[in-house]
């Protein structure tokens, strides 16, 4: 049987991306996605092997393209200074809302999906690596944003912008994210955007803790 073309696969994969969004990982089957999508059993098993490598292959595709969308906003601001720092911050703050308007069936999924549900002895270490890989990607751009506003990458300066970026989004657009609502879309309004904005921004007045000094040797 010939291999499925990448956009047969991407196809394939926006329908599995809308029902884990709407039912969750649990209730998500070959089954189902052969009934919404029109292939059949064998041909999904034939393009992913098993249900967890199929997940694993449709987080990745979410997770990096969410990824990419955050440095793509980073990369917008334009400065070296203090105030275009922050604004950077803000920006890949910003990047879960901005990626629910694009893809609202990828940003409801990631929310559902947590990574360490995906990993385990079926899925293959290329898979795995894969995943990994997209953690440097995220240390590596939260490292450069720590560099621009304080000329530091250690771990306390590095844990006040992941608060920004990863942890107060996700506190802010939870419930949007994961509230039913009658097209798919979620609504996070933009007053909940402002207020993640002025919240990342008063984080952001005040310096991270002093670096930890190391022991001399004795």
């Amino acid at each position: 049987m010939p291999r499925r073309r990448t956009h047969d696969l991407d196809r394939l994969l926006d329908v599995a991306e809308q029902l884990v969004a709407d039912g969750g990982p649990e209730r998500f089957t070959v089954r189902a996605l052969a009934a919404a999508s029109g292939v059949s059993n064998g041909a999904i098993y034939h393009a992913f092997g098993s249900l967890p490598v199929l997940l694993g292959r449709l987080w990745l595709r979410a997770a990096g393209d969410f990824l990419d969308l955050q440095v793509e906003l980073v990369d917008a601001v334009r400065g070296g200074d203090r105030e275009a720092a922050v604004e950077a911050v803000a920006a890949a703050a910003s990047a879960p809302a901005v990626f629910a308007d694009r893809r609202p069936a990828a940003a409801r999924m990631l929310i559902a999906v947590r990574r360490d549900q995906l990993l385990g002895p079926e899925v293959p270490q290329e898979l795995a690596e894969a995943m990994f890989a997209l953690d440097k990607r995220l240390v590596a751009l939260l490292t450069r944003l720590s560099r621009a506003l304080w000329d530091r990458a250690d771990g306390a300066s590095v844990e006040v912008v992941t608060l920004c970026v990863v942890d107060l989004p996700t506190a802010v657009f939870r419930r949007a994210l994961t509230e039913p609502t009658t097209d798919g879309r979620p609504s996070i309004g933009a007053d909940s955007r402002e207020r993640l904005n002025a919240a990342v921004r008063a984080v952001l007045t005040l310096p991270p803790p002093p670096r930890a000094v190391r022991p001399s040797g004795g």
